[in-house]
């Protein structure tokens, strides 16, 4: 048995199943279980100092997979663009928790920001105010930034052989000539890319497509119906402090203020995120629509999203319905969800286990569960139950991923 210290103090054991190669980095894959898991009192990122909420004990330290996964042993200089942000800062733990081969890491923000320093997986770094010549000077750049800012810099910075840009923004995502990316489902489309910039999909369509994927491999996707309960981090770090600053001033007999939301969201839910469409959906809504043909590759899958915001801080949880072009086979489902990297099977209702934004906070995988037939499309459809953290898997743990898959194909 050998030890391999991971960044930011983690400890795992390697015995012998799976690992992941990452340079000189060995990491397991761990087995996936479907007891309920051990739940602590100690505090993960994303929940306030005061909660008492508890919580779960530690993400894993690697996403599981089911195949060993190598990168060569060149390390890389690394930019992240908006490291004070949710997304940002999310994206520096995951490089360190993941063991990324970083030669340097190098930080952007505004001017505001510039001077400031922050711990990194190779210690504390100053932040640097933005400059494109800056940011050219990285082997890869992962944006964390809004999409107008993403609009002006993205292609520069990518332009003539530069860094690989990996852009958790909307900007490019309908792009045809820019991939949309889950590493897991179809990484080879920004290997084949002409184009050294990638887009990161919106975190709701992330989170839906890792259990999606399988199941459409195995029978077929011909329909597909949604609704979401979305956490207030899709909103950023400004919407997980309003929640937080409004439940506060509920407990104290106070009235919770909302500028982030279009209503308080403490003890509330709002079927309203981004703006309204010509069509009645919202933004958010088309979003997932959009974004989950062109990754499947299915232009014209019908999709139909209902998006909500309710008062979680991180993990985003859906409930999806898909009719299917061939039979259902439920053995067959729980096999390829099991077998799915990235995701964890959490269905045993006899013990009370399924899918929680509780037990799905700081979690790299998915969780998927309360899978059952549906009784309006017979054996050609299923019901089930996703939750995901927005945070890691819907932005920074995805935007890593697709780094770790393309990285040495494309530089």
């Amino acid at each position: 048995m050998v030890v391999c210290k991971a960044s930011f103090a983690c400890l795992a054991l390697l015995t012998g199943c799976d690992c992941l190669v990452i340079g000189s980095h060995f990491r397991t894959a761990p087995d996936i279980i479907s007891s309920p898991p051990r739940v602590t009192s100690v505090l993960v990122s994303g929940l306030p100092p005061w909660s008492k909420q508890p919580s779960i004990l530690a993400r894993p330290i690697v996403a599981p997979r089911r195949k060993s996964i190598l990168m060569a042993e060149k390390a890389y200089t690394v930019g992240v663009v908006g490291v004070t942000g949710a997304v940002g800062k999310e994206i520096i733990e995951v490089l360190g928790d993941r063991g990324f081969p970083l030669e340097q890491i190098r930080l952007f923000a505004s001017a505001r920001s510039a001077g400031n320093s922050m711990e990194t997986p190779l210690g504390t770094k100053t932040i640097e105010e933005f400059t494109l010549a800056a940011a050219r000077e990285c082997d890869i750049v992962f944006l964390a930034v809004s999409g107008d800012f993403s609009e002006e810099w993205s292609e520069k910075i990518s332009a003539d052989g530069g860094p690989l840009v990996i852009d958790n923004s909307s900007a490019f995502r309908y792009d045809p000539t820019v991939p949309l990316v889950v590493p897991e489902i179809n990484a080879e489309a920004a290997r084949k890319s002409a184009k050294r910039l990638i887009a990161n999909p919106n975190c709701t369509t992330a989170i839906a497509l890792m259990a999606l994927a399988p199941l459409h491999e195995a029978f077929g996707i011909k329909r597909c119906i949604m609704s979401t309960y979305q956490a207030a981090s899709g909103a950023g770090a400004p919407g997980m402090s309003e929640l937080e600053e409004g439940v506060k001033a509920f407990a104290e007999g106070g009235k919770a203020e909302n500028s982030v939301f279009a209503h308080p969201l403490p003890f509330n839910v709002i079927p309203h995120i981004d703006k309204f469409l010509d069509d009645k959906y919202t933004k958010e809504e088309r979003k997932v629509t959009w974004e989950t043909r062109k990754i499947l590759d299915l232009p014209d899958l019908p999709v139909s999203c209902t998006c909500v915001r309710i008062p979680t801080l991180r993990a985003h949880a859906e409930a999806i319905t898909i009719e299917t072009e061939k039979p259902v086979d439920m053995e067959l489902a729980i096999s390829k969800l099991r077998s799915a990297p990235g995701v964890s099977f959490t269905d045993d209702t006899s013990k009370n286990v399924y899918p929680m934004p509780l037990t799905a906070t700081s979690k790299y995988d998915v969780e998927v569960g309360r899978l059952r037939a549906n009784d309006v499309f017979g054996d050609y459809g299923l019901d089930l139950f996703v939750c995901g953290d927005q945070l890691l898997r819907g932005a920074a743990l995805n935007a890593v991923l697709i780094a770790e898959a393309v990285a040495d194909d494309v530089l």
